[in-house]
């Protein structure tokens, strides 16, 4: 059992819009235990849509569609799906009586042109959409092999996607499988170690056939490890994969940083919560990147201080007490430096830790950034290197300071 989701409209083809539906659906599906075998984007050409439902419903269980239900001549979704089922469109009463009434609590007359949206395939079930007035549509397609594809058409409009998912979509896909069974999801965050390092750390963990199934993606150098299980209850479910679970932290240690949507800032707020202890930050390098991702952070506001962002020893000079000999030396690209800017703000700020960022290099063939800390007890510097895509070396930066600093700041005890 596999399924296919189709995102329909001009704007995505052409990349005016991002095609986050699709990604949403996806996770919904494999949450219900139907993984997604294809993505299809298609534009706004009536045989284009009749060609791509066709080929999701040769190859695909359940189809989902979102987009192209709307009531304008470019909304063709309705008559492709009549087109391919070889039936015509028909009104639906009731749903139309829905569109005027939603007009009505609006205190809008419904424009003539919005009737179309309460045309079926015959045969077909409509979706309600409370909110909306484009009802989603549900209709088998037969195939070879006698066994009918199932496709459910919703909204683009992500609101009434979601709403009609949960409402009707979701129960009526389970109730079509008979699945019976709660399919459950863990996801453990890591950081540290390149992916294919993680996974030589974890043997046989990530084999696609082992169950419960562990799977891996990686983003801005985050691992997320994605334990699924399934069972009659989601308690029974959870204990499954909690076996599973121990294992990976016993192999991995202190490289797991949290879970489920927890950020390496989370993890630092919370353990300096525990200690009670504070932070401010100064940026070079990184423009304002932790100080941003430490404000944002629940829980900052009585941990996260503040921080500086400079750019050049003019303005650094007019805010910190940083002695100017620090950078004659060595320059401002040196370990030396990057102390004294710690120094400083813990001067400066009164803070129980200082995290301090460094200048990149200009030259991107000099990798080298260095990191610094403070503390009342002093003062210590780690260069690190890079060699990932420049994109992403702000982020990945401030993750590596930020990771430095939940492991310098151990658990109370």
């Amino acid at each position: 059992m596999r399924a296919e989701i189709i995102a329909i409209g001009d704007e995505m083809t052409t990349g005016q819009r991002l095609d986050t539906n699709s990604q949403w659906l996806a996770e919904r599906l494999l949450e219900i235990g139907v993984p997604v075998a294809f993505h299809t984007t298609v534009g706004d050409q009536l045989a284009d849509n009749v060609l791509v439902f066709r080929q999701a419903c040769e190859r695909a269980d359940i189809v989902v569609a979102s987009g192209g239900l709307g009531p304008t001549a470019d909304d063709l979704t309705r008559q492709a799906l009549a087109d391919l089922a070889g039936v015509p469109l028909v009104q639906d009463d009731a749903m139309l009586e829905h569109i005027k009434a939603l007009f009505a609590r609006r205190k809008r007359a419904m424009p003539p042109a919005n009737v179309v949206q309460a045309l079926f395939p015959q045969g077909s079930r409509p979706i309600p959409n409370p909110h909306g007035s484009a009802p989603g549509i549900d209709i088998e397609i037969p195939r070879a092999g006698g066994k009918s594809a199932r496709v459910f058409a919703v909204p683009g409009v992500p609101a009434e996607m979601k709403e009609m998912w949960a409402a009707s979509v979701g129960p009526a896909i389970r109730e079509h499988l008979g699945i019976r069974k709660v399919i459950a999801h863990h996801r453990l965050k890591c950081f540290g170690v390149g992916e294919s390092d993680l996974e030589a750390m974890l043997p046989d963990l990530i084999a696609r056939q082992r169950y419960p199934l562990v799977g891996i993606t990686v983003s801005q150098a985050t691992i997320t490890l994605r334990i699924t299980a399934e069972g009659e209850t989601a308690e029974a479910a959870r204990a499954a994969m909690q076996p599973t679970i121990e294992t990976i932290e016993q192999c991995l240690g202190d490289l797991i940083f949290g879970e489920e949507d927890e950020e390496l800032e989370h993890a630092v707020i919370r353990r300096l919560l525990d200690r009670r202890e504070t932070l401010a930050v100064v940026e070079w390098g990184t423009g304002g990147v932790l100080a941003n991702w430490l404000s944002e952070c629940p829980g900052s506001s009585g941990v996260f201080e503040g921080g500086l962002v400079v750019r050049n020893h003019v303005a650094l000079e007019s805010m910190l007490p940083v002695r100017p000999e620090a950078w004659r030396n060595e320059g401002f690209r040196s370990a030396s430096f990057t102390g004294e800017l710690a120094r400083a703000a813990l001067e400066r700020f009164g803070t129980d830790w200082v995290l301090v960022v460094g200048p990149f290099p200009e030259d991107e063939r000099d990798i080298a950034v260095f990191l610094g800390m403070a503390t009342k007890d002093g003062v210590i510097t780690k260069p690190i290197t890079f060699a990932g895509h420049p994109s992403i070396l702000k982020d990945r930066t401030a993750k590596q300071a930020l990771d430095w600093l939940r492991k310098r700041a151990t658990p109370p005890t």
